[in-house]
């Protein structure tokens, strides 16, 4: 059972050779944290021309290396539904190729933490965009796809946590506020980035808007249990690309690793 590509050709190119170009025409933002200490980032799912660029000055920090695995878990934008679903399809099909997926792992994953998988909310932009990044700078590594919706962000964290202690890198893909002024933008992404950089859940719920908002709570308190650190790579808003700053969309990247 194959997941398929619903958004290359309209939120990323569906040429291999054009996906390579955006990513070395990329400056490359070297992190003062090891590569080997990551052990989950925040990384935002716009389109490339938009987010790419604070999406790659996280994953142009990370070592294949580091990880057995790579779990991306991200909001539905699409369809509304109850829960979490876990991606039990056998491989991924990309404009790089297939891409395994990990498929008993989340089998492993699904009736321990009593998750489901609904197919149809898999054609999701959110992780999908992730994929030709970790193809890019993880080659080989299976990945794990997880989908949220009305979920409660206590039943991630213990997933999470699952995740970082079997050598998995967690992705978590989240947009920040929408379609604000400039201004106001950089005053809420402004409470979310501190949020993150603190791992302070009370101050992410003094005004952070967020998309992937459960997605984020859940990593920082899993983050908070696992005794780890976070930091901000970049933070950008569409406004860079399209300088109209009425109306903007918030994107930021982030690491969480072991102090």
């Amino acid at each position: 059972m194959t997941r398929h590509s619903s958004f290359a050709g309209s939120f990323y190119p569906n040429d291999p050779n054009a996906i390579k170009s955006i990513f070395t025409g990329f400056k490359k933002s070297q992190s003062s944290i090891s590569s080997e200490k990551i052990k989950a980032v925040i990384v935002p799912h716009a389109g490339y021309i938009y987010s790419g660029y604070t999406a790659n000055s996280v994953y142009a920090n990370l070592d294949v290396a580091n990880y057995s695995r790579i779990a991306i878990i991200g909001p539905s934008h699409r369809i509304y539904f109850k829960g979490t679903s876990i991606s039990l399809h056998t491989k991924f099909d990309t404009p790089f190729g297939e891409l395994g997926i990990d498929t008993s792992y989340a089998k492993y994953l699904l009736s321990k933490f009593d998750l489901g998988f609904a197919q149809e909310v898999h054609a999701e932009h959110s992780t999908e965009v992730q994929v030709p990044f970790i193809m890019h700078y993880l080659p080989s590594l299976p990945i794990i796809e997880m989908i949220y919706s009305n979920e409660e962000s206590s039943r991630l964290v213990p997933v999470i946590e699952q995740l970082i202690s079997s050598d998995t890198l967690v992705v978590i893909s989240t947009d920040l506020s929408h379609f604000k002024n400039l201004k106001e933008a950089n005053r809420l992404d402004s409470i979310c980035l501190d949020a993150i950089t603190d791992l302070d859940v009370n101050k992410l719920h003094s005004g952070c808007e967020a998309c992937g908002f459960i997605g984020v709570e859940a990593m920082i308190q899993a983050a908070k249990n696992l005794n780890l650190k976070a930091s901000i790579s970049d933070y950008s808003t569409s406004a860079d690309e399209t300088h109209d700053e009425s109306s903007v969309v918030g994107y930021a990247g982030a690491f969480i690793y072991e102090d």
